[in-house]
């Protein structure tokens, strides 16, 4: 055939590359390697550094790890990984004593067949939290718990649940996998040049010790220079800090207090003035650092805010204060795949941590492609098409979710949170879903893709514990199922008994699985 595209170029390592460049080459892998019809060559230089953070997860990652044939026992001791399920947001409502509330990784029960959140609102709102009485979830995280036994299977569980991880030891064993198992070559080598076809796809790169290096699909990973998408074929970036304000981050790793010291089960999001500071937990250390906007605080009060945090959690820590510091631009390509060339990870966009949405972009986008692949040039045009539809919208909904949880709050103490509550900063998608909201809960008629990042009920559980008030009484008469909501309510608190006896605590089954 002509035209074909047998050859894979992946421009830049790190997780983004190598996990692109495994998710491709395992799809692809044939067990005649000689009858082989895809290579995958990735080629990173060794004069940029990876920029190293994303260390959370979602639960995708499971699916991710075992198509690419990585056992779970491996992946947890290799990447000094720990178990995730969900999300604690501290201070983000009112700043006031015990303001918390949760996003797990479980969905609401009976959901979707039955909407919880009416008999929630007209009957329990204000005796107990949204999600602790939809989901035994929280329980399980309160309590330090793991989300399965020693007895489950790899990547099963009691409990859904995402990864932390040390994501330069992550990237370290994407390579060594992909390389050994998988087939993927590996060049390091700095590219200098790329040169294109007639037409204006790229035909090859030219690389300081390799030479020209041809290629049919050239996938860009090469981070925040976007060297291919950005530099060669200068598709723009669309900004979106007048949304999302946060545009710099301080960094830094905390040892525990001691060895056997509870690792949380969910990432800790604790709101400041001007930001929020994160908290991952791994068996080793624990990930802190502090998001903030520039136009609302400076470094200096932002280090002191995360100072005061790791005083908080270790005071011999905190003797030791030597953070990072790393630039945040929100926003997005306008295009994610131009002719031959597709950028996966921070050469596509990037926006702040919040929920973790940095790996997982990864992740769909490299599944994309691994799945998608165009069989020959002529098909390229129709595939690019749709990816950049699928992601445009994606990113999207991810703004807007980010948002959510920001123009939610009821803080008055800073200018920062004033200015998020403000409408001028809430795109109109958002504020057209708050509108019907006030009358009915979210639901999936709501959001319009069958592969919805967030899907509605995860706007319902931001919603709901960032106290947003949807008035149901009006329709009251359309709540018949009363009875069945009551035993789901019964339910969830038989189940959270029953979790809270039989699970482990989350270290305790880390160790016994990397022992």
């Amino acid at each position: 055939m002509m035209n074909e595209v047998t050859k894979v170029i992946v421009v830049g390592g790190g997780s983004a590359g190598w996990l692109t460049a495994a998710r491709i080459a395992s799809y692809h892998k044939t067990k005649d390697s000689a009858n082989r019809q895809v290579e995958v060559l990735l080629i990173e230089s060794s004069e940029v550094p990876p920029v190293g953070v994303g260390e959370g997860t979602w639960p995708t990652m499971r699916n991710t790890l075992k198509a690419i044939g990585l056992s779970e026992k491996e992946f947890l001791k290799e990447c000094d990984a720990s178990f995730k399920q969900g999300a604690k947001f501290v201070n983000w409502k009112t700043a006031e004593e015990n303001d918390f509330y949760y996003h797990p990784l479980i969905l609401p029960q009976g959901f979707p067949s039955i909407d919880l959140s009416p008999y929630w609102a007209l009957d329990i709102r204000g005796k107990q939290a949204y999600s602790e009485a939809v989901c035994f979830q929280e329980a399980i995280c309160e309590k330090g718990l793991a989300p399965k036994m020693a007895t489950t299977p790899d990547y099963e569980s009691v409990a859904n649940y995402a990864y932390h991880l040390d994501a330069g030891k992550f990237s370290t064993l994407l390579k060594k996998h992909a390389i050994s198992q998988l087939g993927v070559k590996h060049v390091v080598d700095h590219v200098t040049a790329v040169n294109s076809h007639t037409d204006g796809r790229i035909r090859s790169l030219l690389t300081k010790q390799h030479g020209e290096l041809n290629g049919d699909l050239f996938v860009d990973c090469s981070g925040f220079s976007s060297i291919l998408l950005g530099q060669h074929y200068q598709i723009p970036f669309e900004d979106k800090n007048d949304v999302l304000f946060i545009d710099s981050a301080l960094a830094l790793h905390v040892p525990y207090q001691s060895p056997e010291q509870d690792i949380a089960s969910h990432t800790i999001s604790t709101a400041q003035t001007a930001g929020w500071i994160w908290d991952i937990g791994l068996p080793t250390r624990r990930g802190i650092g502090h998001v903030y906007s520039s136009a609302h605080t400076n470094e200096e009060h932002a280090a002191q805010a995360l100072l005061g945090y790791v005083k908080s959690i270790n005071s011999e820590a905190a003797k030791v204060f030597d953070y990072r510091k790393i630039a945040i631009r929100s926003g997005h390509r306008r295009r994610f795949w131009h002719k031959n060339c597709v950028a996966v990870g921070l050469s596509a966009g990037f926006l702040e941590p919040l929920e973790a949405s940095a790996l997982i972009l990864v992740e769909m986008s490299a599944s994309f492609i691994a799945e998608q692949l165009p069989r020959n040039i002529e098909q390229t045009e129709i595939i690019a098409k749709r990816f950049n539809d699928s992601f445009l919208y994606r990113w999207s909904r991810i703004i807007d979710f980010l948002k959510l949880h920001y123009c939610l709050s009821k803080r008055t103490d800073s200018s920062f949170w004033l200015d998020n509550q403000n409408l001028s900063s809430i795109p109109q998608t958002l504020q057209e879903q708050l509108k019907l909201w006030r009358t009915r809960a979210p639901s999936s008629v709501d959001f319009s893709s069958t592969y919805e990042l967030f899907p509605a009920a995860s706007y319902l559980y931001v919603l709901y514990g960032m106290g947003f008030e949807t008035d149901f009484s009006q329709y009251r008469y359309l709540y018949q199922e009363q009875e069945k909501a009551n035993a789901l309510f019964a339910q969830n608190e038989r189940m959270i008994r029953q979790a809270v006896a039989n699970l482990p605590k989350n270290r305790e089954l880390l160790q016994n699985l990397t022992r």
